[in-house]
């Protein structure tokens, strides 16, 4: 019998089943406990955080006037931690080849409709190209798990690939990985090639499941999966992402085996995830998300958002194309701080002029362009930034993650987002988003908070004008 313990690098002991369903009978007995529920609720508000117990009461609880508490303390706690920023990126699918099979994955190695693909570096660069064109600075690499048509030295001749790219104005600044868990040798290969955060989701973390979900290839392995981040680390990755695939299994597991993940992770690291995405199972090619009986509603969907806020306030979060518009808007609110933007999830899609379909890892429900969101992020009051200062200039890991509790990161940050959307406005924003964009720099110059820095900005900003780029603090 496995035993928790969340400093074990043991699979089964810092994702404990025991404690899981332990979690859950909790959070059943105590969420009418409103007496309870304020004193987890005045916890959160010190901004320190919430045991994955204590959150998982949250989310059971159904009192309207407490949840109405906890979606405005989780939007609160956004802002006081990320401000208004909402940082922009983009997927970059090399390859669809792939050796597992995985049950809700097109790529899967039966799937024999799909036609496979995978690039050359002239079509890296091709896409490259087409993603700088439209104003991204950052990417997150996608790719099946083939050792034969993927190797890891592949993939770091694409990354090599990526960064060399200057196009006009166009540099790509920070390289994400999504790439399937690998060895500490291999994890050592992707730092020295200067990536940002290494991404893996785990899919599910019931282990029963997640096996079933997983038959054949070496995916199947959850232990091996489910231990990857600390592998990264001990190879000197600064910055992980961890994420579920929600729909898979029950989303209250779900839940709280991502916030005992983030807990292990500080708990032998001294640093929690750098991001956490919440994708949902969606339509593709083959693949019928009715066939999984897990589906949670948009609401409650936007209510895990809330409670992962408050629970690990200083992680970035993440919402793909995978939600429409709608359900973005909602969440954005809720603790989101990174976004997707006219993305195209198959591979070499981006120089298609039209999106094509035959080769996407799952269907987008957000069709707009880069150019769209980020007009529309605007004119609900947010500023889309294209920074990826931190990275750069070594605030990454345990560094950004000092910065980012004490809320110093914000004097960096701010400035930054306000130049980098300079950039776009004056290399590649329509007439109408340039517009809008303007005016909500000088609105936000004004909440930059030394008049010294505020100084600095506008000079900086004449001479982004003036054809300066990659100006940051």
């Amino acid at each position: 019998m496995y035993k928790y313990d969340p400093k074990s690098l043991k699979a089964e002991e810092f994702i404990n089943d025991e404690e899981i369903q332990a979690t859950l009978a909790y959070a059943d007995e105590n969420k009418d406990n409103l007496e309870l529920v304020d004193q987890i609720l005045e916890k959160a508000k010190l901004r320190k955080g919430l045991s994955h117990r204590e959150a998982s009461v949250l989310l059971a609880c159904e009192d309207e006037k407490k949840n109405a508490e906890i979606y405005d303390l989780a939007e609160q706690i956004k802002k006081d931690f990320y401000g208004t920023r909402i940082v922009m990126f983009a997927p970059l699918y090399l390859s669809n080849y792939c050796v597992n099979g995985c049950l809700y994955c097109p790529y899967h190695a039966i799937n024999k409709t799909i036609p496979r693909k995978k690039l050359t570096q002239e079509e890296v660069r091709q896409e490259v190209i087409a993603l700088q064109d439209m104003g991204h600075k950052r990417l997150a690499i996608e790719s099946g798990e083939d050792p034969i048509n993927n190797p890891i030295e592949y993939i770091l001749e694409c990354i090599k690939t990526i960064y060399s790219v200057k196009h006009k104005n166009g540099a790509i600044r920070r390289v994400n990985v999504n790439i399937a868990a690998t060895t500490v040798e291999n994890y050592r290969k992707l730092k020295e090639a200067g990536i940002g955060t290494y991404i893996l989701f785990q899919e599910t973390y019931h282990k029963d499941s997640y096996e079933v979900l997983h038959p054949t290839g070496p995916k199947h392995n959850y232990a091996y999966h489910t231990e990857a981040m600390d592998r990264a680390m001990e190879g000197g990755i600064d910055d992980v992402g961890i994420g579920v695939l929600f729909g898979l299994d029950k989303y209250r597991y779900e839940f709280a085996g991502l916030l005992m993940h983030a807990e292990h992770l500080e708990a032998v690291h001294g640093v929690g995830p750098h991001t956490i995405s919440v994708p949902r199972v969606k339509k593709a090619d083959d693949i019928d998300p009715t066939a999984f009986d897990n589906s949670l509603s948009d609401e409650m969907f936007c209510k895990i958002a809330a409670c992962i806020r408050i629970a690990v306030p200083y992680t970035g979060m993440i919402i793909s194309t995978r939600e429409t518009p709608e359900v973005r808007e909602k969440i954005i609110r809720l603790g989101v701080s990174q976004i997707s933007g006219g993305s195209r999830t198959s591979v070499g899609g981006y120089t298609e002029e039209e999106r094509p379909h035959d080769t996407e890892q799952f269907d987008v429900s957000d069709h707009r362009t880069l150019d769209e969101v980020v007009n529309w992020l605007m004119r609900a009051g947010y500023i889309p930034s294209f920074c990826t200062a931190c990275y750069r200039e070594g605030r990454v890991g345990d560094r950004f993650m000092s910065l980012c509790k004490s809320g110093q990161i914000q004097n960096c940050c701010h400035p930054n987002a306000l130049m980098t959307l300079k950039e776009y406005l004056v290399d590649y924003a329509s007439e109408d988003t340039r517009k809008i964009g303007e005016a909500l720099i000088e609105k936000e110059i004004e909440n930059i908070g030394k008049d010294s820095i505020k100084e600095v900005v506008r000079k900086e900003l004449k001479k982004i004008e003036g054809g300066k780029r990659d100006i940051y603090f």
